[in-house]
Formats: structure tokens, sequence, C-alpha cells
């Protein structure tokens, strides 16, 4: 189904695949944002680099440092979202999600396309601050900016165009909105992604500035949004002053913008207890298996394979339930800057589970755990690799390949469980089996 909707060849804007609402035959930044890691998983790098290239290049003083929100097909902004520079729709997270996704994306391919192009340093500057400047949007201000910054003149609140120019949210259905909890956890996401970048391009003091920054969000979501009573986060703040609950929750463990282990439990059975639609539902396979939820994580997979589950056909569904499959139950994630492929099998069942030729870091993988204490890798790519093999549990020894025998590393995961783990290098062809004890 994901590869259903990879572009045309001949398609005017380039390679592209559908992350927006079929059949508007479009990508939309926020979906595209999500959608990355799994299209690359697929093969799709192409595709990638060609549609964050239109949304930075795009990024405009005309637009006060938006980009487009959605472009089709036919290389133009969707016209079922943009009338003119002045009249068109936009969420504001989505410049500082685009930036967090060209760094996982970075993060994945080691593409060093992602650090060094000056289109994308200009957007990813440009978002860290004209874009905060014009659309007001500093720590102090989150709870006092005015309802309609950058409001086109005169101003026509019954046009969606007018009105949506600005939305301070992802969570589209809720009237008179001053603020949403998720583009305070966008800001803090964007600019700790942006911390990295720069970091990673030499800058180590510059890298710090912009991670306090972002750290100043964080304390926001926990200092003005927690509710003590109903033992929740608010996800929205109204123009009247008040606080309420929505949908946006999800996107507080998308940034990964919750701390407080106690706070973050409650959200998450909260999350559980909610009728969300697939949109939502798309991103929290990948979110429960790396919070500790294996199970409920596997179901809900189950559930939104099911020819049952309604709008399954959205695309960010079946991207998600790839990422969910790859980096959540088999675990694997990527460090570019390092050249470490890290595995951790998420599962109690003792049974065999294989991604085959995995594209990553320039190079590609086939990965099998045979449960949660043995696990192989072959190199099915040009270039070498760092293997971080890690196993669940505590254990002393680990056998690599049926003969040498190698004392484990300890650690923990998120949640303070116990992690042991080897690592090896892998060189084109090789394959290294690793059994712990």
């Amino acid at each position: 189904m994901a590869l259903h909707y990879k572009g045309a060849p001949g398609d005017p804007v380039g390679p592209w695949y559908e992350s927006a609402l079929p059949p508007r035959y479009a990508f939309c930044m926020r979906d595209v944002s999500h959608q990355c890691i799994g299209a690359e998983i697929l093969g799709m790098h192409r595709e990638n680099k060609n549609m964050f290239t239109k949304f930075t290049t795009h990024i405009s003083a005309s637009k006060d440092w938006c980009s487009y929100w959605e472009m089709d097909k036919f290389d133009r902004p969707s016209p079922a979202d943009y009338r003119n520079d002045r009249e068109f729709w936009y969420n504001l997270n989505a410049n500082f999600d685009l930036l967090d996704a060209c760094w996982r994306s970075y993060c994945w391919t080691g593409d060093s396309m992602y650090l060094k192009d000056p289109a994308f340093n200009n957007f990813y500057d440009r978002t860290a601050h004209e874009y905060i400047q014009k659309w007001i949007l500093q720590p102090d201000s989150l709870l006092t900016r005015p309802a309609y910054p950058n409001a086109p003149i005169p101003f026509n609140i019954d046009d969606a165009f007018h009105r949506c120019r600005g939305l301070p949210s992802y969570s589209e259905g809720v009237p008179d909105l001053k603020m949403g909890v998720d583009l305070v956890g966008a800001l803090y996401r964007g600019l700790s992604s942006y911390a990295a970048i720069v970091e990673a391009n030499g800058d180590p003091k510059a890298a710090e500035t912009y991670r306090q920054k972002a750290q100043t969000y964080q304390d926001r979501i926990d200092a003005d949004w927690w509710d003590d009573s109903a033992a929740l986060y608010h996800t929205w703040y109204s123009n009247k002053r008040q606080f309420g609950w929505g949908e946006g929750e999800t996107f507080l463990l998308w940034t990964d913008a919750l701390k407080d282990p106690t706070r973050k439990k409650l959200t998450i059975r909260h999350i559980m207890s909610m009728d969300l639609n697939v949109e939502n539902l798309s991103y929290l396979p990948l979110q429960y298996y790396r919070n500790g939820y294996w199970d409920q994580a596997y179901t809900l997979i189950l559930h939104l394979a099911s020819p049952s589950t309604k709008r399954r056909e959205y695309p960010e569904v079946s991207y998600g339930l790839i990422e969910g499959v790859v980096q959540g139950l088999m675990g694997v994630d990527a460090n570019a800057l390092t050249h470490t492929v890290s595995t951790l099998y998420r599962s109690d069942k003792p049974v065999k589970s294989q991604v085959a030729d995995l594209p990553i870091l320039n190079t590609s993988l086939t990965l099998t755990h045979f449960g949660k204490t043995r696990s192989s890798i072959v190199n099915t790519g040009q270039h070498s690799f760092q293997w971080k093999a890690q196993f669940t549990g505590s254990y002393q020894k680990a056998t690599i390949n049926n003969t040498h025998h190698r004392k484990l590393k300890k650690g923990t995961d998120p949640q303070g469980s116990m992690i042991s783990y080897l690592e090896v290098s892998v060189a084109p062809g090789e394959k290294i089996a690793i059994h712990v004890k």
C-alpha cells in the first residue's frame, strides 16, 4: 500500500510520494515529516530529498517565513491550501517538524546534504530566528500572543485562508485557538534538532545555545500545561484564556517532549483510552514500542492493518506501520555521526523476525532476531558500519559466530530497564551472529 503512493516517473514535481489527503496527489509538510523514515526503509531516498528540497527552497519573507504547507504532483502549491502568499493554510508546527525530519533523515542515511546544502541551512536558520519572531513564538509569549499575527488586511474571519494562515497547532477543530501544546513540543524538538545540526557542522558553542533555547520550551510544557487535578496535560489554550483537552498528546510523544516519567505514563494511558483518528494512531506503534508498551504496539499494528479499520488507506498508516515494525519491533536505529546501526528486539515472543535488504547509512543490511537472546546481521551493501547489538536484560557474555566470546557492556533503556550490548564492525558481505547468555 505504501509503494502504491509512490509518484509516477514523469510527474512534473519530480520524485515524490503521496503524503496528504487523497486524492489531492500531494504531499504536506506534516505527513512527509512523519512518513520520511518509512519511505527510506522502502528505498525512497530520492523522493525524500526532492520533497524536502521543495519545502526548504520555498520558505520566504512574503509568506512570513512559512513555506508551502502542501505541494502537488504538478509542482505547485496545492490549490486546496493556497491562494497567494497572503492567503493560505499553514500549521505553524510544520517548520519545526520538517527541521527535525531533516536531522532524522541525516542520521538514518548519512547523506550530508541535510547538513551542508545552503537552501536547507537557510531554512533551518530562518525557522530558528525570523519565523519564531514573526509568529510571536518566544517562550514567554506562547500564552499571550495575539489571535491572528500576520493576518491579511482586510481580515475575513470566515475565510479559512485568513483564519488559518498560521494555525498554532495540528489540532484543526478547536475554535478561537491561541496555542496548542503540540506546537510547544514541536518548538522543543525542532530547536533540539537544530542544535544537533549546528554541532555536526562544527559549532558546539552555538549548539549549546540552541539546546538551552529548546529546553525553555520543554520547561513551559511542564510549568504551564500540566493539570494536577486531572493528572493530564492540557492540549490547547484559547483566546478566552481557557485551557482544554483534545488530541495533541500524540505529538508530545512524537516530539519526545515529556521528561517526567510519571506524567509520561499517565499521558500514554490516557492516549490508549481515547478514540483517535487513523492519522494519530499511525504515529503510535513506534511510540508504544519505544516507551515499553510492546504488546499494545503489536495489537495496534494488527488493528491498523485490518481490512475492517476505517480509512486505513490514508498514506500515513502504511508508512507508520513500516516504521513501527522496523524501528519499533526490530529496534533498528542509525547514527550517521558514528556510522552505527543499533538494534533491539522488542518482543517477548520467541519467534524469528527478519527485515531484508534494508537501506541504511549508504549501505544495506539484513537483520534477523531469533527471539530476545540471538540476532544476526548481514551487510548486503558496499560500505562498512558499526553494529550496536542490544538485548533486553542483564547478560554477561556473548558468542560471536559460535566461536568468539566477548564480555557484554551494560546500559539502560529510556524506561530504566537493563540493556546488554556489544559493538562490532561489519564489513561489506560479512555476516555476524551474536548469542547472549
